[in-house]
């Protein structure tokens, strides 16, 4: 057999076992099963006389047990032999089954999560109330998140022991929330509203990949839906402007006030349910269509590139520090967070086992410059607290800074290695998913010991 012909083999072998290893539904060992199996069959059919791609094309759609695994690679790798080889018949009864009580389950806690957010009412807290503002925003993550929790842990059928630390975390986000007897106008509350959906979006996260979160591919399998999620979401939330604004238009048309409906049941009924729609639509089209977020990565990483360097020179060029006001530092921790996902989802798209290329150097640039812009912030903030003393907001965002540039640094590190063929891509891919520890162990701390520390101020 050919040099070449072994080294295409073993880079489709590569492929299918990459995206086998990704489905909910085997685990690593099965796959590594399959994969013996895989190529016991195809050193068959070489033997046969069939060339390889040949063979390694019929000994996939041979995978009796796979057929509807096979079918959905075929659409994700969409060239036309797959197409013609694997995807013939619609899929069987099991599976339309499976997806139809799949939709069942997915209503069914997305009519929880819409219904939750009215109960607080029950008890004479008006959601529109500004009295009752700083619970809502407190508990905001309380009311959708376990209805999402709760589909994964049925979709992925996870043990009682699973679903009993699930439960335990979300018991102990809610005391976070409730347990501290904060005013309206304390920094804790804007605190516990921002980190606490943070720290409750990761329980979720124990909930998708299965219980199984010490896998590092299962944790970026969990990344990559986060930015799938993210985009349907947002999608669903500009479709659901549309449609209020048809609502209020229409029923205005013919004498009717139905702002008052809106405001009380259509938006906040809609965006809860919505949580849980958009993960489902996720699930749905997963490996069907390309997936949004690396797409959208390729388009956006440029931009902010050209972006962040222009600023960069314009602080050099001017001499003026950046202002470390509240509001410019939410806006300096997203700006770092989207750079952050710019490269997550980079990382998420890619074959480990390629070259660098330029799209990487890009990466690379683009995170040295976040980088020293973090940097940056960290002085400012350092030199405010020096001069005006700790505060829960700028403690807050002290930690964060440093979390994000300890990340930052190390991936610039680990991928200039990777630039000059020093060191693996997998090795980046290991320190982001073993990462998100990190920014869970943080969150969890802003929302139980920051009031305490700051005497609930």
């Amino acid at each position: 057999m050919p040099v070449d012909s072994d080294n295409d083999l073993e880079r489709q072998i590569s492929e299918w076992r990459a995206y086998m290893d990704r489905r909910r539904e085997l685990h690593h060992t099965d796959g590594d099963e399959l994969e013996d199996h895989l190529r016991s069959r195809i050193t068959e059919l070489t033997e046969a006389g069939l060339q390889t791609d040949e063979a390694f094309l019929i000994a996939v759609k041979r995978m009796g047990s796979l057929d509807e695994l096979s079918r959905e690679f075929a659409r994700e790798h969409s060239e036309r032999l797959w197409k013609q080889l694997v995807l013939t018949g619609e899929p069987d009864a099991p599976t339309a089954a499976r997806s139809r009580r799949e939709l069942l389950v997915m209503v069914l806690c997305a009519a929880v999560a819409a219904v939750a957010i009215k109960v607080p009412a029950l008890f004479g807290l008006d959601l529109n109330g500004d009295d009752d503002s700083g619970f809502y925003a407190s508990n905001i993550s309380l009311f959708a998140l376990p209805a999402l929790a709760a589909y994964f842990a049925w979709q992925r059928q996870v043990s009682a022991r699973v679903i009993g630390v699930l439960a335990l975390l979300f018991v102990l986000g809610a005391v976070g929330a409730n347990a501290y007897q904060l005013d309206d106008d304390s920094q804790s509350i804007a605190l516990t509203a921002i980190h606490l959906p943070i720290a409750l979006w990761l329980v979720v996260g124990v909930a998708y990949v299965g219980g199984d979160w010490r896998s590092g591919r299962r944790r970026m399998d969990f990344i990559r839906f986060s930015g799938e999620w993210f985009i349907y979401f947002v999608l669903i939330g500009l479709g659901g402007g549309v449609l209020t604004a048809f609502t209020v238009g229409t029923f205005n048309a013919i004498g009717l006030n139905a702002e008052e409906f809106v405001q009380s049941w259509l938006l906040p009924c809609g965006a809860m349910a919505s949580v849980i729609v958009a993960a489902w639509l996720v699930e749905a089209k997963q490996s069907v269509i390309e997936n949004m977020a690396p797409v959208l990565t390729r388009v956006f990483t440029p931009l902010f590139a050209a972006t962040l360097l222009a600023f960069v020179v314009a602080i050099v060029w001017t001499s003026n520090g950046i202002d470390v006001e509240r509001d410019a530092l939410i806006l300096f921790d997203l700006l770092l967070v989207v750079v952050l996902g710019l490269l997550l989802y980079g990382i998420s798209a890619r074959d480990l086992t390629a070259r660098p290329g330029l799209f990487d150097r890009l990466q690379l640039t683009l995170v040295v410059i976040a980088l020293i812009i973090d940097a940056m912030v960290l002085v400012a903030i350092t030199a405010r607290i020096t001069e005006f003393g700790f505060s829960p907001n700028k403690s807050a965002a002290l930690g964060e800074n440093i979390i994000l540039l300890t990340n930052l640094a190390w991936s610039a590190w680990l991928f200039l290695g990777f630039v000059r063929g020093r060191m693996p891509f997998a090795r980046l891919e290991q320190w982001q998913t073993g990462y998100v520890i990190v920014y869970a162990a943080w969150a969890w701390i802003v929302v139980f010991a920051f009031p305490l520390a700051f005497d609930f101020a």
